[in-house]
């Protein structure tokens, strides 16, 4: 089992940016692939961003392609979502979620192959 814990969240202004940290600990060999996702009041679960750990390629939803990057510090075990150009819509609860793998490119951001999640930290864009 892997244990995630997300930080880094907060309020921010419409076009500005922020970044979230994502600390594992326990078996996280076990789950090369890591991602974020993010849930809006009344909306259902979106996967934002996708990344291999062994690799580094990465896969982004298309509402946040441009703006947002997935990356890692392996030494570390820490995964980052570095946020720019912010909007409102980007608004929600933030998770980190670790995975054994997924079966196809498909299914990256497909929340069901995740087995491990964070609690999640609070991202509030304003006008």
């Amino acid at each position: 089992q892997v244990q995630l814990m997300e930080s880094g969240g907060g309020s921010v202004q419409a076009g500005g940016s922020l970044r979230l940290s994502c600390a594992a600990s326990g078996d996280s060999a076990s789950r090369p692939r890591m991602a974020w996702f993010r849930r809006a009041p009344g909306k259902e679960r979106e996967g934002v961003a996708s990344i291999y750990t062994r690799t580094g390629s990465a896969v982004y939803s298309d509402s946040v392609k441009g703006r947002f990057t997935i990356s890692q510090d392996n030494a570390k075990n820490t995964l980052y979502l570095q946020m720019n150009s912010l909007k409102l819509e980007d608004t929600a609860m933030y998770y980190c979620a670790a995975s054994r793998g997924v079966p196809d490119q498909s299914a990256k951001l497909i929340a069901e192959y995740y087995n491990d999640w964070g609690q999640g930290t609070q991202v509030t864009v304003s006008s």
